[in-house]
């Protein structure tokens, strides 16, 4: 980076370098949204004559606009397990990124300072899409731990499946859903600005490479993304087919028990009827053992037999695990 200082500062320090510098990164540490003053921060920064109104100012939509000789954007990015918003102003002169949050910086910032000391950008449109790829990444690195995990999740459901896995693939769902929600709008304003800047004739090569090298990697972490939300669908679906299973096993073994004791129980409702024949003609002790245990029995020899030459006995017994069966 000729030339060039990367400094991280607070907002009237930035102002100072600002003033001062030709060639500038400034990493901005906002607390609110103005100075001591209670000057917005675009006053606070010297520079209300090129920043949008809504450059540094909180609940900012990720947006992105282009001003014929510098672009400002709202980057999200992924820190911490939470979506942060760089606000990024890109100049011939400058490159001035606003941020909120604790006293650390974010961690695409952290990368991207890694990476100037190693790959030297020629200028700031070089050193903004260095900034654009690693905020890129924050998202692929997140979408792409939380597949492992919702993998993971799913290998132990199969082994044994426990309530608390609907609770944490709950919050894998969500995950995914507001790394997609921060995201796709982001892309979309992006290649809208990006676009319109290829189709200018005018655009130097090189810049009308990296700006569609960023739209294919924002495709590729989009794909990650929306692969995420399908794996927390179907890791969903897989948990409802085990209780499904589950459940037609115990349907299964109440329909053997029934298919055992309906027959049992019309024998014993018949004999307990008080008509003439049974109590006239039932009168030894032997005839009573005879149709009370004896005829019972066979009906229950009978009924197991036909369970075990029919397909339900051989269903229970092939859905029954080896725990089960143990």
């Amino acid at each position: 980076m000729p030339a060039g200082i990367a400094a991280r500062t607070d907002l009237a320090e930035a102002r100072r370098r600002l003033a001062s510098s030709d060639f500038l990164l400034v990493d901005v540490q906002l607390t609110d949204g103005a100075d001591a003053g209670g000057r917005p921060v675009v006053t606070g920064l010297g520079l209300a004559a090129e920043c949008p109104p809504w450059f540094g100012e909180a609940e900012t939509p990720a947006r992105a606009e282009f001003f014929g000789d510098r672009v400002a954007l709202v980057v999200p990015a992924v820190d911490g397990g939470r979506v942060v918003h760089l606000h990024v102003l890109a100049t011939d002169r400058h490159l001035i990124v606003v941020h909120r949050g604790p006293a650390e910086p974010a961690e695409p910032l952290e990368r991207l300072y890694a990476r100037l000391g190693e790959e030297r950008p020629p200028d700031t449109v070089a050193v903004l899409f260095l900034l654009l790829h690693e905020a890129l990444d924050t998202f692929r690195r997140a979408a792409v731990a939380a597949l492992l995990a919702v993998e993971d999740l799913e290998d132990d459901m199969f082994d044994h499946r426990r309530p608390e896995q609907v609770y944490r693939l709950a919050r894998l769902r969500r995950r995914a859903a507001r790394l997609h929600h921060f995201l796709l709008p982001y892309l979309q304003a992006t290649d809208e600005v990006f676009t319109r800047r290829l189709l200018n004739r005018g655009l130097p090569e090189e810049r009308r490479r990296l700006a569609t090298e960023f739209q294919h990697a924002g495709r590729l972490v989009l794909a990650d993304v929306q692969t995420l939300q399908e794996g927390t669908r179907r890791a969903f679906s897989s948990y409802s087919s085990l209780v499904s299973g589950e459940q037609n096993g115990v349907i299964n073994r109440l329909t053997i028990v029934s298919m055992i004791f309906l027959p049992l129980t019309f024998l014993t409702g018949y004999f307990g009827m008080n008509f003439s024949y049974l109590t006239d003609e039932i009168e030894s002790r032997a005839i009573f053992w005879l149709l009370a245990v004896g005829l019972q029995a066979g009906v229950l020899v009978a009924a197991l037999y036909v369970l075990h030459r029919t397909r339900l006995w051989r269903r229970l017994r092939d859905d029954e695990g080896p725990g089960d069966r143990s």
